[in-house]
C-alpha cells in the first residue's frame, strides 16, 4: 500500500483523521500536519501492538528490531486492561513475564501510585521500563483510568503512554463528556474505536501518535520493488510504514460516509441519548432491592448484579440469552459474577430499554427472594 499506487485512499484518511482530531477535540500533536497523525487499524488491538513496537523501539534506541529483545524491556497495564495487551506482549517479544499488571481502586481504575512503585521496583532490580497502557473505559466495567496523573509518571520515566479508549472515546464527540480525556496531552499515542460507538461497520480504529516518525522508523522496510519517487520525497504519507501488514484496505470512504450521513450534530444526538437511556436503567437497578450496581456507570455500560449471588446471576443471564428477547454479557468484578448492560446500537430507543428492563425483572421474580 503505497501513496503512489492510489493517492485518494491515503489522502482522503488523513483528511477524515484530522477532522476527528477537532470533532474530539484531541490534542493537536496527534494532527497530520503537526509531528504526528492518525491512521485507521482494523482493531485497537492492533493499535495497541504498533503503540508497543514503537515503545520497545524508543527505549533500545531502535535496537531491538536488530537483535530482538533481551528479556529486560517492561510493559506495564492496569489489572482490568484488555486482554489485547497481553497478547502484544508476547507477539512484540517481551514475553507475558515482563507485562506488569497494575493493581486498581474501588472504581476499577488504575492506581498511579501503584504504577509508579512498580516502575521503580524494577528499575531497581536492572529491568527497562519502556510502555504503559492507560485505559478510557476498560472492557469489564467502563473505568477510566487517571490518564493525567498517569501520564506525568510516563513523563518522568520516559516511557511511552498509549491511552485505549476503544469504545468510551466516542463519548468525546459531546463537550460535556470530554472530561474522559482529562490528561490526554501527556500520550504518545491513543485509539478509539469508531466500529463500535460511531455506527460504521467493522472494522475501523482510529489510531494516532504524536511522534509519527518513531512509528515509521519502528514498522519501514523498504525493498526495492517498493521504492518509488513519491516515497523518497517524503512529502506524501505511506500507511504502509503506520500499521503490522503492507497491504491495507480503504477503510476511511465509510468512516466519511458516516460522518457525512449523520453530521456532528446528530453523532452527539445518538450519544447522548444513549448515555441518558442507560443512566435511566441503571437509576432503575438502583431502586430495586433485589439487584446492585457493581460499579460505577460513567457513560452507557451498566454493571450489576442480582444480590441472589453467582448462581442466581448466571441462571438470569442464561433465561435472559435464551430468551431472545434481548442479550446481556458478564464478567466478573470482585470476584463476582456481574452482568453487563450497554445501550450503544444505532437504533435502540426508550421502549426498547424499558422492555428489557421489565424482561429482568420478569426472571428476576421467577428466582425468589434473594
Amino acid at each position: 500500500m503505497l501513496w503512489a499506487t492510489s493517492p485518494a485512499c491515503t489522502e482522503l484518511e488523513t483528511h477524515v483523521l484530522d477532522w476527528l482530531v477537532e470533532m474530539l477535540d484531541l490534542p493537536s500533536k496527534f494532527l497530520s500536519t503537526s509531528t504526528g497523525g492518525g491512521v485507521i487499524q482494523d482493531t485497537a488491538s492492533s493499535s495497541s501492538l504498533c503503540a508497543l513496537l514503537a515503545a520497545r523501539e524508543r527505549a533500545t534506541n531502535f535496537a531491538s528490531n536488530q537483535r530482538g529483545c533481551d528479556g529486560k524491556l517492561v510493559a506495564y497495564t492496569s489489572s482490568q486492561a484488555h486482554s489485547s495487551i497481553e497478547k502484544a506482549v508476547q507477539i512484540a517479544g517481551l514475553g507475558r513475564a515482563n507485562l506488569r499488571l497494575i493493581d486498581v481502586d474501588e472504581s476499577f481504575a488504575m492506581r498511579p501510585e501503584a504504577l509508579a512503585l512498580q516502575v521503580e521496583t524494577d528499575r531497581r532490580a536492572g529491568l527497562v521500563p519502556c510502555f504503559v497502557c492507560a485505559t478510557v473505559g476498560t472492557t469489564s466495567s467502563n473505568a477510566i483510568d487517571p490518564v493525567g496523573k498517569i501520564g506525568r509518571i510516563c513523563r518522568e520515566q520516559k516511557l511511552w503512554l498509549h491511552v485505549d479508549a476503544a469504545m468510551s472515546g466516542t463519548a468525546a464527540l459531546c463537550p460535556e463528556l470530554r472530561r474522559i480525556h482529562r490528561g490526554l496531552e501527556w500520550a504518545d499515542s491513543y485509539c478509539f474505536n469508531p466500529h463500535k460507538w460511531m455506527f460504521t461497520n467493522f472494522d475501523c480504529d482510529c489510531f494516532y501518535v504524536a511522534d509519527r516518525s518513531a512509528l515509521i522508523q519502528t514498522l519501514s522496510v523498504l525493498p526495492e520493488y517498493l521504492r518509488n519517487q513519491a516515497t523518497a520525497s517524503g512529502a506524501v504519507i505511506d500507511y504502509r510504514d503506520w500499521q503490522i501488514p503492507l497491504g491495507r484496505r480503504f477503510r476511511s470512504l465509510k468512516l466519511w460516509f458516516v460522518i457525512r450521513h449523520y453530521g456532528v450534530e446528530g453523532l452527539q444526538y445518538h450519544i447522548r441519548r444513549h448515555v441518558a437511556l442507560a443512566q435511566q436503567f441503571a437509576e432503575w437497578v438502583g431502586n430495586d432491592e433485589r439487584f446492585e450496581l457493581a460499579a460505577p456507570a460513567p457513560l452507557n455500560l451498566i454493571c450489576f448484579r442480582h444480590k441472589g449471588g453467582d448462581d442466581a446471576n448466571q441462571t438470569l443471564l442464561e433465561r435472559l440469552n435464551q430468551s431472545g428477547d434481548l442479550y446481556l454479557t458478564h464478567t466478573r468484578l470482585t470476584d463476582r459474577l456481574t452482568l453487563r448492560f450497554c445501550v450503544g446500537q444505532t437504533n435502540t430507543e426508550a421502549r426498547h430499554v424499558e422492555r428489557a428492563w421489565k424482561r429482568i425483572q420478569q426472571e428476576a421474580e421467577k428466582l425468589g427472594p434473594k
